[in-house]
Parts: structure tokens; C-alpha cells; sequence
């Protein structure tokens, strides 16, 4: 585990991926320890590579619509919206 200095607007997902398409193996989740320290599990030799790509990282902070996914998977079930609102309330 590496220690780097946490981005402001941190996505996890999206600085992955930035990580990988840099070249930058990554093991691991990012982690932000319980003092608040930001940690990613690369190797040592990737430091150097994965500075300038975590210091530029300004992740989204908006969820991705997956009401496409929701909506089959309640298809699937047999219910609709409504029908899950009944049930959960």
C-alpha cells in the first residue's frame, strides 16, 4: 500500500480506470484509512506513474443511472416500481 494525497472529488471507479489505462497495476480498492489517509495497493515501482495520475484526478461525484438495470432486474422478478414501493412500504 501506497500513500498519496487524496483527491478533493475522489471516484474510485474512474481513478481506477485512469490508473490501468496509465499503466499503473493496481491489486486493490483505494483506501481511506480511519485517519483519513489515502492509500492505493500498487507496487512501489508504479509510485512514480501513479502521482501525476491521482494529482490530476477529478472524479464525478454524481452516481451512474442504472435504472436500465433496475427496471430488468424487477422485470425479472415480475414486478414493477410501484409493485416494490407497495412492498417496501
Amino acid at each position: 500500500m501506497i500513500l498519496f494525497t487524496k483527491p478533493t472529488n475522489l471516484n474510485g471507479e474512474e481513478l481506477l480506470a485512469e490508473l490501468k489505462a496509465g499503466g499503473v497495476s493496481i491489486t486493490g480498492w483505494p483506501l481511506i484509512d480511519g485517519d483519513g489517509l489515502f492509500w492505493l495497493d500498487i507496487a512501489e515501482a508504479d509510485k512514480a506513474k501513479a502521482a501525476p495520475i491521482v494529482a490530476a484526478h477529478n472524479g464525478t461525484t454524481v452516481a451512474p443511472d442504472n435504472s436500465a438495470a433496475k427496471a430488468a432486474l424487477l422485470a425479472k422478478l415480475g414486478i414493477n416500481a410501484n409493485d416494490l414501493q407497495t412492498l417496501l412500504s
